[in-house]
């Protein structure tokens, strides 16, 4: 066996990377080049399949140009193939690593990584997992059961909202937790200037612009801040809503809703997934970026919005407002209240607060780095 420095560990990956797509392979990915980074290993290792198609709400679970290359994961992982995942298993268990990291995000997971989990710890092998939600956002019959099966296969957890950490203790877990704030995407290149951002948006150089980013479910509430459009073009009415991200929900019901209102002409409608290179794009273009979730533990959005400097108006749900001092870097409503998120609007755009909160989140986002994460990894595998 080769000789190991000791201060280097070599550490497994396991999860959604190239040529996958969104916000969980973005993190990873950045996981995997900052511990490349602090002089360790990786061994990074994807699925060959994450969904099944017939299953997958959006259009594609791929980015636009998946061609691999030498540098990309495994792919190893099917994840309705019992097959692979002991072949998945062997292979990590052959590769003499310190830790393997999971990222662990819902229970349709949580069979083939529990087993390759137990399989990993017979052999010696540490076994990590970073928790998005311990619970699912929309529960299903046999999540907890299915959660519990792999979380408590694991030696350390690792979890970035006080709500998944209190979901852990709720399940029995008996792992050791590290607490940590969920870091920073800085991966999306610098802000633009607001007049070029607006002008490639065919947006007025001048309106109030509100932003909703990401995919669209109905726990992230999109139906709550149409609803709270209605109200806030009386009082703005030169405001524009950018909608950025594919629609997992049926699409139909939120025309319904910009129909009712009569809400097409203060619109910005992108129902598609933003490519990594346009995302700068629209959150330069907008004023402050909306989060009116029903439900949530943690935001990889939110994070997107402190790198590129835009206060954010968001639901105090799960530990969304955890990451967001109200008043300080935005504005936090209660969910499910169009009434009170257009009076945040309001307030953010008649007190001329903006730029109070632009610099709260220059603050708040120096409390976001990724090395805390790091050093929560090194400390669960044995490194003091």
């Amino acid at each position: 066996m080769e000789e190991r420095d000791d201060e280097k560990l070599r550490i497994s990956l396991v999860g959604p990377m190239h040529p996958y797509r969104g916000g969980i392979a973005h993190f990873l990915e950045k996981m995997e080049e900052g511990l490349l980074e602090r002089g360790h290993e990786t061994v990074p290792v994807t699925f060959t399949r994450q969904y099944p198609e017939l299953l997958f709400p959006g259009k594609t679970q791929y980015v636009e140009d998946a061609e691999t290359t030498a540098d990309d994961p495994e792919r190893l992982l099917d994840t309705l193939n019992p097959w692979t995942w002991y072949r998945t298993a062997r292979h990590l268990a052959t590769l003499d690593s310190d830790v393997v990291v999971f990222k662990y995000w819902m229970s349709f997971f949580a069979p083939a990584f529990g087993l390759i989990a137990r399989y990993l710890r017979r052999r010696g092998v540490r076994v990590v997992t970073v928790v998005d939600n311990a619970l699912p956002h929309e529960r299903r019959l046999g999540d907890v059961w299915l959660g519990t099966f792999f979380l408590r296969a694991c030696d350390g957890l690792i979890v970035m909202s006080d709500e998944v950490e209190g979901d852990l203790h709720e399940l029995g877990m008996e792992a050791p937790i590290s607490r940590i704030n969920h870091p920073i995407y800085n991966t999306f290149g610098d802000p633009l200037p607001r007049r070029e951002a607006r002008r490639t948006l065919d947006l007025p150089e001048d309106a109030p612009v509100l932003l909703f980013f990401g995919f669209v479910r109905r726990y992230k509430g999109l139906h709550v801040l149409l609803e709270a459009l209605s109200q806030i073009v009386e009082y703005l009415p030169d405001v524009r809503l950018v909608v950025a991200g594919e629609f997992y929900d049926d699409k139909s019901f939120y025309e319904t809703l910009i129909e009712k209102h009569q809400l097409r002409p203060y619109l910005h409608l992108h129902d598609g997934y933003v490519s990594d290179d346009d995302v700068a794009t629209y959150f330069s273009a907008a004023d402050v970026a909306v989060q009116p979730y029903v439900s949530a533990t943690q935001s990889g959005v939110a994070k997107i919005a402190y790198h590129f400097e835009r206060p954010l108006i968001m639901t105090d749900v799960g530990g969304l407002a955890e990451m967001m001092p109200d008043g300080e870097a935005g504005l936090v409503v209660p969910p499910e209240n169009p009434g009170a998120l257009a009076g945040a609007v309001r307030r953010f755009f008649d007190e001329d607060v903006q730029a109070e909160l632009t610099e709260g989140v220059r603050r708040e986002k120096a409390k976001y780095s990724w090395e805390p994460l790091y050093d929560a990894v090194e400390r669960f595998a044995g490194q003091p």
